[in-house]
């Protein structure tokens, strides 16, 4: 026996004692019940604390690190032989599956993406990252069977990806001619994932890193896109190639050992106890929430509406799921639409760097599978794989969207589901999945002409389709109005800013106090109180009996409802109680009131109509019916072609018509597909 066998059989019989001897606190054998467990729960992998290594012995800690290749296959060795004396059978049916993953503290000695380097090669290392694309499954040989020419059968353990065959039978002469037999070769389980740097973590100006990584056995399908994952494995390199010349340069790899997904959200940020306290005391006076507005973006003067909304938007509510499975979407969305210059954009990138998972990025520059998901095909092998877009990536978290009005309208569309349902359903290349996207979408937009005119409704200023726009739960206008006591107020505090180079007034709130504020209190699942039930239902009631008596009005639906509810929570969670009392309700009610009052205002009649955010306010409908009942007057029966002149001066005729705003209806009729143009001139009703 060599020294290095002896080496590693002294390291197996010490692993055997470690899994057979090693007890917890309470005096509890702690891998023993581990391994007693497999059985019961049908799992073939024994998860192990390197913690426990290191108080055993942490020159063994130390050669598993340096060492993995051996060092695991000892711990696998030394976890067979204890599962066998205490589940024979068992041990005999997982005994080429058993494995042995180690799982290291979530803080210890993390090795960064960018940092993952040739001295790591062939070492067990700790990294964290989030998952951007997954390959889809496929079995891997892990002792593949050859017959020879003659028949006799050679069994090859592979290494590595490249399929080895055997140099020579182990029967007889024959070296040249072997045919791979499946039903005598051994599979795994196995799928790629791609991991790439945390959006939080990237330096300021570089591209983020990612790195591909080898998934085995029971680990497959652990993970989806846009999880976020400590992963311990092995460092490899694999061969790049030039058409088919062997190049001297690399591709590092990553063999899983464990992979586990890392906190959610919120329990991304570490909360100690005298953070708890502090926030806890923060919560406890009398204008806490009116700190929190002041503290968000403190830079940007004025905007107290915004601001409130976009708090509002980074607690949300908690997701509510039904006995039948369906889910209550607690996550709201929220649009600004504003003039050029009135710092929207700053708004949103503040409110990425704010909230506990946030991502910023922009419309002009995204698409439909960057924003949501989409499967691609590897070069290298052909293999398909799914990739998560931004929206996937920020699951429990925020997507802020800058220049939502510059997105094609198809790659727009791609958000309808996301922003209801709160999943990304793929299906192409023969890969059908569902995402989860649970996540709140803050949006910028522009107003076409350039300047936001009070005297048109929004939805003529603004290029996005209904069915979106009726998705987001608030929406304000930032209008650019001059008038000098405020601009001179902006002015000076942008002065001020730039000669101190930090606020002119010091928010109540630091960044890193208020993000870690937000992350405490979405912890918290307030209840609604019956007090703050009435006040919603009347609210509710209220604004749906504006439109007793007339078919033709829009109202609220259960849509703003549902808003509603999530207001008063979130206003609940931003002074950490467990119940939405009536105070919650009344400010969540303000705050779409306001909003209201604002966007959905027929600037016609001057009066409020929800039926503006639908892009047919009550003015417009009236008049769209007295238009199509001109129509079939003038068509008939029959149906006969109405030639445009004379349907226009049939509308003109009515006394509720100009002459353009008759030529605008007409069109309007056209695009709407109610009627359509059946010779030059001349139109028909379908």
């Amino acid at each position: 026996m060599t020294v290095l066998e002896q080496t590693h059989g002294k390291i197996e019989e010490d692993l055997e004692l470690f899994l057979n001897s090693f007890r917890t606190k309470s005096r509890e054998f702690k891998y023993q019940t581990r391994l007693s467990q497999m059985p019961a729960l049908g799992i073939k992998s024994l998860v192990v604390d390197f913690e426990d290594i290191l108080v055993h012995n942490d020159d063994i800690a130390e050669h598993l690190r340096n060492d993995p290749d051996e060092s695991l296959r000892s711990f696998d060795k030394a976890a067979l032989g204890s599962l066998r004396i205490l589940n024979p059978d068992y041990a005999t049916s997982i005994e080429r599956e058993l494995r042995v993953r180690i799982k290291f503290p979530s803080d210890m000695d993390v090795v960064p993406l960018r940092n993952v380097t040739t001295g790591h090669l062939h070492k067990l290392i700790l990294v964290v990252g989030m998952i951007v694309r997954t390959s889809e499954l496929k079995p891997m040989a892990l002792r593949a069977g050859f017959i020879c020419k003659r028949g006799h059968l050679n069994v090859i353990v592979q290494k590595g990806l490249a399929l080895t065959r055997p140099t020579k039978c182990e029967e007889c002469d024959e070296t040249r001619t072997f045919e791979l037999d499946e039903k005598q070769t051994e599979f795994i389980d196995y799928q790629v994932i791609r991991i790439q740097e945390l959006p939080e973590e990237l330096p300021p100006g570089q591209l983020p890193q990612s790195i591909d990584v080898n998934v085995l056995g029971d680990l497959v399908n652990t993970a989806r896109p846009g999880d976020r994952i400590h992963l311990t494995g092995v460092v490899r390199t694999e061969t790049e190639y030039a058409s088919t010349t062997r190049l001297r340069v690399f591709k590092s790899r990553i063999d899983a050992n464990y992979l586990e997904m890392s906190g959610k959200g919120p329990e991304d940020i570490t909360i100690t106890k005298e953070d708890e306290s502090l926030i806890q005391s923060i919560a406890s006076k009398p204008d806490c929430y009116q700190n929190l507005i002041e503290s968000i973006a403190p830079s940007i003067h004025g905007y107290e509406t915004q601001k409130e909304a976009i708090l509002m938007m980074l607690l949300g509510a908690p997701t509510k799921i039904t006995s039948d499975g369906s889910s209550i979407r607690g996550d709201l969305n929220v649009l600004l639409v504003g003039d050029p210059g009135t710092a929207q954009s700053e708004l949103l990138k503040y409110a990425s760097r704010v909230a506990p998972r946030g991502l910023y990025t922009s419309g002009r520059g995204s698409t439909a599978a960057g924003l949501t998901a989409a499967v691609v095909r590897e070069k290298a092998g052909g293999m398909m794989m799914l990739e998560a877009g931004a929206i996937v990536l920020a699951d429990q978290g925020l997507a802020s969207v800058d220049e939502f009005d510059k997105m094609r309208t198809d790659d727009r569309n791609a958000l309808h589901e996301a922003m209801e349902q709160q999943t990304v359903s793929v299906a192409k290349g023969g890969i059908v999945a569902t995402l989860n996207a649970r996540t709140s979408i803050l949006a910028a937009a522009n107003p076409m002409l350039g300047k936001y005119d009070p005297y048109r409704n929004i939805t003529e200023q603004v290029n996005l389709s209904i069915p979106l726009l009726t998705r987001f739960d608030l929406i304000f206008i930032i209008r650019d109005t001059p008038e000098r006591a405020r601009d001179e107020k902006l002015a000076k505090h942008i002065l001020e800013l730039h000669r101190k180079g930090t606020y002119s007034t010091t928010p109540p709130l630091e960044f890193d106090l208020l993000r870690k504020f937000i992350a405490y209190a979405k912890k918290i699942e307030p209840v609604l109180t019956k007090e703050a039930e009435s006040k919603i239902l009347e609210f509710y009631l209220q604004m749906r009996s504006s439109a007793a008596g007339n078919e033709f009005m829009i109202t609220v639906t259960p849509r703003q409802l549902e808003a509603l509810i999530r207001l008063a929570t979130a206003r609940s969670r931003s002074l950490l109680h467990d119940k939405v009392t009536e105070d919650d309700a009344i400010r969540g009610i303000n705050l779409m009131r306001r909003m209201i009052e604002t966007v959905a205002i027929d600037v016609k009649t001057g009066e409020v109509d929800l039926g503006v955010l639908h892009g047919r306010p009550l003015s417009q409908r009236a008049l769209l019916v007295t238009a199509i009942d001109i129509f079939k007057g003038l068509s008939g029966q029959k149906k006969d072609e109405v030639e445009s002149k004379k349907f226009i001066d049939e509308l003109i005729n009515t006394g509720k018509f100009e002459a353009d705003d008759a030529k605008q209806m007409l069109n309007t009729l056209l695009r709407s597909g109610q009627v359509y143009e059946s010779n030059p001139g001349l139109y028909r009703s379908l």
